[in-house]
């Protein structure tokens, strides 16, 4: 596993799980895994950022987007669709974040722990219930077909205006 200071969440990213007593993660991409030198929630911070906003800011795009304010999916990158969800309250050590798309598949492993298969084929064992999981799972497919049928819609318009113009007819700001 390779060590290293910084990390953006992107398109291979499939997890970013908390090693709650150092303050630092581990990151599991679809052909690689990092040991990362900073928490969780500061590498989300840090791949919204890289994206143009902050976790603050998705997190209440989130909230305004589908009313979730507990345990907020957000969306790092729509474009890349990079949507992330974390398993715990952000605030709490033991918080990790599970990327939507790479989810093949989730089973229950415990009385308060979940089996999670991820795209790539591997498994990983989180330390949240299934109906916790689930939910987030849920949550996660619900803003991200907001956000698409939103961003669908602005392609149509866009498109409609485009066809309904008159010829040699230009576009003023």
């Amino acid at each position: 596993m390779e060590k290293i200071s910084q990390y953006e969440a992107n398109r291979l990213t499939m997890a970013i799980l908390s090693n709650e007593g150092i303050g630092s993660s581990f990151v599991l991409e679809v052909e690689k895994e990092y040991e990362v030198s900073m928490r969780p929630l500061d590498i989300v911070d840090r791949s919204c950022r890289y994206f143009g906003s902050s976790y603050q800011g998705r997190k209440t795009g989130t909230k305004d987007t589908i009313g979730i304010t507990h345990k907020p999916p957000i969306v790092v990158d729509a474009g890349n669709s990079i949507y992330l969800f974390p398993t715990a309250a952000s605030s709490r050590p033991h918080c990790s974040w599970i990327s939507h798309q790479h989810i093949e598949d989730f089973s229950p492993a415990g009385e308060a722990e979940t089996l999670v298969i991820f795209s790539n084929r591997k498994s990983f064992t989180l330390p949240v219930s299934i109906h916790s999981f689930e939910n987030q799972l849920y949550r996660t497919a619900q803003l991200r077909a907001v956000i698409s049928s939103r961003v669908e819609n602005e392609k149509r318009l866009f498109t409609q205006l485009l066809y309904s113009r008159s010829p040699g007819e230009t576009f003023h700001t």
